[in-house]
């Protein structure tokens, strides 16, 4: 518990966090950030850590100069297409025992949920996952435990994890130094965590509603 609070201290001030990094370490924040990235997508136990916000903080730097943007949209790329590989390659190898509980470092509650929004959305999940916290880590994990096509992965992978960085990327950056967002830096990313939570919510109480209407229509 005082591992997530942490976490969610670092995410609302991380501009702050970010911006002493980058005065102490200089060039190794680019490897720090891509340590990050690749942790938070590419292990199904570090969904509490930073991504839309991290990138989205570091872009508003790369604005007015102390990072490169195109070498900070070239690493964290790299970083998230890397990180996924690894999540599915792992997940691959674990197999079946995911969903079986006897895995205890894996939330069932976090794989079933995932399993829902593959079945809706097929291989395209891999896409739509990297805009959804928590659904984004276990997504690649699911895939490998389900045996999707490496090839079919890789590609959804590719398009996923440069769109995804290139997104925010391109937000912090033409917006991140705006004086509202500067001045209301963790209100923004309040905002900005709830709203790419909402799919993930839409979905998963639609699934609801369809298995009590199953077990409705079931009984009678």
């Amino acid at each position: 518990m005082d591992l997530i609070l942490k976490a969610i201290n670092f995410v609302l001030h991380i501009n702050t966090f970010l911006n002493d990094i980058i005065t102490r370490y200089g060039a190794w924040t680019y490897g720090l950030l891509f340590f990050v990235i690749f942790m938070e997508t590419g292990f199904v136990v570090t969904p509490f850590l930073p991504g839309d916000s991290l990138i989205f903080a570091a872009a508003t730097f790369a604005a007015h100069g102390p990072l490169n943007p195109w070498l900070l949209f070239i690493i964290l790329s790299i970083a998230a297409v890397s990180g996924d590989t690894a999540n599915y390659w792992i997940g691959h190898t674990i197999g079946a025992k995911a969903y079986s509980g006897e895995v205890k470092w894996i939330k069932k509650e976090y794989m079933d949920r995932t399993h829902i929004f593959f079945e809706k959305h097929g291989g395209m999940a891999i896409f739509l996952a990297r805009f959804v916290p928590i659904i984004r880590t276990f997504a690649p994990f699911v895939a490998g435990v389900s045996e999707m096509p490496y090839g079919h992965f890789i590609t959804w992978n590719l398009v996923g994890g440069v769109t995804w960085v290139a997104t925010f990327t391109s937000l912090g950056y033409f917006f991140g130094n705006i004086q509202f967002v500067q001045k209301n830096f963790e209100l923004v990313i309040i905002v900005m965590v709830l709203i790419s939570f909402v799919p993930a919510v839409v979905e998963f109480v639609k699934a609801r509603q369809e298995i009590k209407a199953q077990k409705v229509k079931n009984e009678l």
